[in-house]
């Protein structure tokens, strides 16, 4: 009985090391595949929002079918001529808009917007975000650029954030400025803060670094600001910071 159980110890050991092995593959693996399955679910989720929204079953999509259906009695092919057709009116209006030819009508349309209070608004804050998604390097000074935000002055908490717009306003007799905070690791959402001017200093990183950093939560930060030395210890930067010993006191 005693030298059956010293055979199935050697081998229950190895099965388990073995089973370790896999698992550690398994983990590895997984951990591999994990960014790209990642990115394929979220072009996923967007190709299957933008079918809902701009599918043939959808409201926009039923526009595309009666507007194609005039030339084909198939739904599917009318659609596909719809969208056709939508592309060719898009490539034209990019055309009048090199030229300058479309500066008229747009001044005529936008001076009728400018006298609807709210549309007004969400008119000029749509015009800004996509003016700030399609500016170039020489036009980034123009629009929203990327700036650090110090907490409490130079030396202070630095966030990483947009700064609205370089015109300062007046708060209470001092100079400040709007700045959009994105949250992690979605930047859609965030908050607007007004900051004193002084907190502000521009970020040597573009509206396309800013995204990377929040959406990685920070990861990638090093890519796009450097790196300042070696990485932190594990145990250094869990452990708490100690609290400094109080100087022995003199006797009166």
């Amino acid at each position: 009985m005693h030298r059956a159980l010293s055979c199935i110890a050697p081998l229950t050991h190895a099965m388990k090391r073995q089973t370790v092995h896999l698992l550690g593959l398994f983990v590895t693996g997984a951990l591999a595949a994990l960014p790209l399955a990642a990115t394929i679910g979220i072009f996923w989720w967007a190709g299957a929002v933008l079918i809902r929204y701009l599918g043939p079953e959808s409201a926009v999509g039923q526009v595309m079918v009666a507007i194609g259906l005039g030339i084909t009695g198939s739904e599917i092919v009318g659609y596909l001529i719809g969208i056709g057709l939508v592309v060719v009116a898009l490539l034209l209006l990019g055309a009048l808009v090199e030229t300058g030819v479309q500066r008229g009508v747009a001044r005529i349309f936008q001076g009728v917007l400018q006298r609807i209070p709210v549309v007004r608004t969400v008119y000029d804050l749509l015009k800004r975000l996509v003016g700030l998604l399609a500016q170039r390097e020489a036009e980034g000074a123009k629009s929203m650029s990327a700036v650090w935000c110090h907490f409490g002055g130079p030396g202070g908490a630095a966030v990483l954030a947009l700064l609205s717009t370089p015109q300062p306003v007046l708060v209470g007799g001092q100079r400040y400025v709007g700045v959009l905070v994105p949250t992690a690791p979605v930047p859609v959402g965030g908050g607007l803060l007004f900051v004193p001017l002084e907190w502000v200093t521009p970020a040597e990183v573009g509206v396309e670094a800013l995204t990377s950093i929040y959406v990685s939560m920070g990861v990638t930060a090093g890519e796009y600001l450097g790196t300042a030395g070696p990485p932190l210890p594990a145990a250094a930067a869990a452990a708490p910071a100690q609290p400094a010993a109080a100087p022995p006191s003199s006797a009166a």
